[in-house]
Order: structure tokens, then C-alpha cells, then sequence
């Protein structure tokens, strides 16, 4: 198959049919501005040629390191179907609008939860989190929660991506996809 996307299409769905937990999530693996690296979960809200998209608060660790380095990668792995698929490339924050349209889809608890938490800084106790928490529910009692200003999407733009299948005897079967001025090639790895 010479087309990533369709083969990252046909993959997700297959996963989405048999994983029981999340089978969007993925790692997004960041590097501040010295190289020191961080692995997380998150989990995919889009994709297409144009990329795969994230969201989270642009306060938060993962963010503070893309403004240092907007090289990231993501890792999706599935182990019931003994899967993977390993993304590189920049990333770039999706539009306004976009964001704001996908927080309008998050559970209401969630959206709450946006405005109330300072994401990956140091909190004193459990208790001031849910004050918060209180203090948000209460100023957006009876009406839509809108978008923070401090939350938002990252779009990854892919110019590598690895498919990698488990074979017996670890003979596995990889094939790697590479972007050059907008052209797709595919090549096959030994396992």
C-alpha cells in the first residue's frame, strides 16, 4: 500500500473494533530546548493528510516544550493486534475555531476541568484543585462553557511514519513512509 493515510485509516478502525480501552491514544514524545526528552498519553481528535491532532492546555509541560522544539513524535500501539505506528514531524497549533469547535464537543465535567486546572504545575493539595473545580461550575452555572484562552489543538504534520506488524520468530514486518517536498515514498525496514 503506497498511501500511509488509507493504511493508518484501515488500522484505526481495526482497533477501534477491538481494543476495549481508548484506542486512540497515543504517545506524544516532546524535547524541551535541551534535548531533555518527555513521553505522555494523549489522545487523537483528528487526522488526515494535514496531520493528527491533539488538545490540551498550552500552559502545560507537553506545550512549554513544543514552543522550545516543535519536533515531536507520536507512538500508537496496539498489543491485542500487535501493532504499532510511530509518527514524526513538526507540530503547529490548529486554528482558534477548531479548538473552540472540538471543547464545544468535551463532556461538561471536562471542560470544568480545563478552566480549573493550571496542567502540569505544582498543585499544595487535592482540596484547592477542587475549589477550583467549585468555583468554575458556579461562573459557568446555566450556560456553555466556553473555550479557555490557555487550551487549544497541536496538529503533528507528518513527514515519517512507521507501520510495524508482529510476525513469528520476531520476523516482524515494517514498512516506513517518508515525505519530501509533498511526495510520498514507502521502503520496506528489516525487523
Amino acid at each position: 500500500m503506497d498511501d500511509p493515510f488509507a493504511l493508518f485509516d484501515r488500522w484505526l478502525a481495526e482497533a477501534q473494533a477491538s481494543e476495549p480501552n481508548d484506542p486512540n491514544a497515543m504517545t506524544l514524545a516532546t524535547a524541551d530546548s535541551t534535548g531533555r526528552p518527555s513521553a505522555r498519553m494523549v489522545l487523537l481528535k483528528g487526522h488526515g493528510p494535514d496531520g493528527f491532532v491533539f488538545y490540551t492546555n498550552r500552559e502545560s509541560r507537553k506545550a512549554h516544550d513544543l514552543r522550545a522544539n516543535d519536533q515531536a513524535a507520536l507512538l500508537f500501539h496496539w498489543k491485542s493486534l500487535r501493532r504499532q505506528i510511530r509518527i514524526e514531524g513538526p507540530v503547529v497549533f490548529t486554528s482558534d475555531a477548531e479548538s473552540a469547535a472540538y471543547f464545544a464537543t468535551r463532556g461538561r465535567e471536562s471542560q470544568l476541568g480545563a478552566w480549573a486546572s493550571d496542567q502540569s504545575q505544582l498543585l499544595d493539595s487535592r482540596a484547592t484543585f477542587e475549589h477550583r473545580y467549585a468555583e468554575a461550575e458556579a461562573r459557568f452555572a446555566g450556560r456553555d462553557v466556553p473555550c479557555p484562552p490557555h487550551w487549544g489543538g497541536y496538529r503533528l504534520v507528518a513527514d515519517v511514519i512507521e507501520f510495524w506488524e508482529d510476525r513469528p520468530g520476531r520476523l516482524h514486518h515494517r514498512q516506513l513512509f517518508g515525505r519530501r517536498d509533498g511526495d510520498w515514498s514507502a521502503w520496506l525496514l528489516y525487523p
